[in-house]
């Protein structure tokens, strides 16, 4: 048995549009209805009109969805060793309007990963996450920004394999550099991630636009071919988009030049961290309204320190300093730290900041939220839609958290 409907009422970000005053109407664990106030009598709902009007300002959001999360509230994905040490990043983020998420792990030793592959798999199989990102270990060198150099290693099938069978199916993505041996071509490690059923994320490269073109259509063509010939195909992703990236020259453009391009034609999905940190918000606006929201999503890459006060951290085998909110690599020889270590902020934080660099509250919720969720398969999430789960997240006028629903319960 399910109790009374739950009415909130507020401006609406649909996956399409605002409504200005608008509802959602939770029945269990299900959302019944969205839509505007004045038509909820007609489609059968008339306690709607009735419900009183919010604080001026209040927005309801769907649920987000974050591809790319290292852990918050002082707990790390790449360094938990028990599953309640992982709820307390997966708590962390949730209680900020990230109700589904990636457990992303950095570049480690195969013991070390396959160990926390396990452990992470164990709540992907209850529900707590949306599976296990495994970011590295075979990317560049040049680019590797906060991953330890002595973890990198060149493309192994068989290490993909070994992987997807600790985390029993729940590996979703793996970024990988398409210029390290042994990661493009037949018997490589992208081949072996397709078919696992993973997607293979181009990321932390030096590599020139021809070998990312090379990857891309080698991917595209791979998750084609597994999708069949009814089904629509699962879509590539770059990981964080410029950052740990060949910058884009415009005589050696790099890599970021094929992922605008393959972007651009339908074939990936670009991460932004867009935490006004990671990217300045002028490139943040550029390539949202250059691809559209559809081609976009937004990630935090967060760490440990997500929700934290500065200090000291770690980021799998890396020191970590964050300092005034920002994480950087330990440096004795650099005060002012080394590479940027993943991110602080929520997502909610990532969305407020698109907005303000211009992009529209409904463009960058639907970059947040329904993009990701449709990058990973899920038809269930990451909109405010009837008949998906009731993932409702409640802010003020300055998109400030104020409560939090997880399938109709609250956070």
């Amino acid at each position: 048995m399910t109790g009374p409907d739950v009415v909130l009422r507020g401006r609406v970000a649909t996956p399409d549009t605002l409504l200005d005053d608008g509802a959602v109407v939770v029945r269990g664990d299900r959302i019944a209805w969205v839509g505007p106030v004045a038509h909820a009598a007609a489609a059968g709902f008339p306690a709607v009109a009735g419900e009183p009007r919010p604080a001026p300002g209040t927005t309801l959001l769907p649920g987000l969805v974050d591809l790319h999360n290292h852990g918050g509230g002082g707990a790390g994905f790449p360094d938990v060793a028990t599953r309640d040490e992982a709820m307390v990043a997966v708590l962390e983020h949730r209680r900020h309007g990230t109700t589904t998420l990636l457990a992303s792990l950095v570049s480690a030793d195969r013991a070390t990963l396959l160990e926390r592959a396990e452990l992470l798999a164990g709540l992907a199989d209850d529900g707590e996450i949306a599976g296990i990102h495994a970011e590295g270990p075979f990317l560049s060198h040049a680019r590797r920004g906060a991953h330890s150099p002595a973890a990198l290693v060149p493309g192994d099938a068989g290490l993909v394999r070994e992987l997807a069978a600790a985390a029993r199916g729940h590996l979703r993505t793996m970024t990988v550099a398409p210029e390290v041996e042994g990661v493009a071509g037949p018997g490589g490690a992208a081949e072996a991630l397709v078919e696992a059923g993973a997607i293979p994320s181009l990321g932390h490269t030096d590599g020139t636009t021809e070998q990312a073109e090379e990857l891309v259509a080698e991917v595209v063509a791979g998750l084609r071919a597994a999708a069949g010939p009814s089904a629509p195909p699962r879509e590539m992703t770059a990981t964080h988009l410029f950052n740990g990236m060949r910058p884009l020259h415009h005589r050696q453009p790099g890599p970021i030049a094929a992922c605008l391009a393959a972007a651009a034609r339908g074939e990936m999905v670009v991460e932004l961290i867009a935490d006004d940190v990671h990217l300045a918000l002028a490139t943040v606006r550029s390539v949202v309204r250059t691809l559209g929201a559809d081609r976009v999503a937004l990630v935090t890459d967060a760490m440990a320190a997500a929700g934290m006060a500065d200090g000291a951290y770690e980021l799998g085998p890396m020191a970590v300093t964050v300092r005034d909110g920002v994480a950087r690599a330990t440096d004795p020889d650099h005060p002012e730290g080394g590479a940027i270590a993943g991110g602080t902020a929520h997502l909610v934080d990532v969305v407020r900041a698109t907005v303000a660099a211009g992009i529209t509250l409904v463009d960058a919720v639907r970059s947040a939220s329904w993009v990701p969720a449709r990058v990973l398969g899920l038809d269930d999430v990451g909109g405010l839609v009837a008949g998906r789960r009731a993932d409702v997240v409640v802010t003020d006028r300055d998109l400030r958290v104020q409560r939090v629903l997880r399938a109709g319960a609250g956070v």
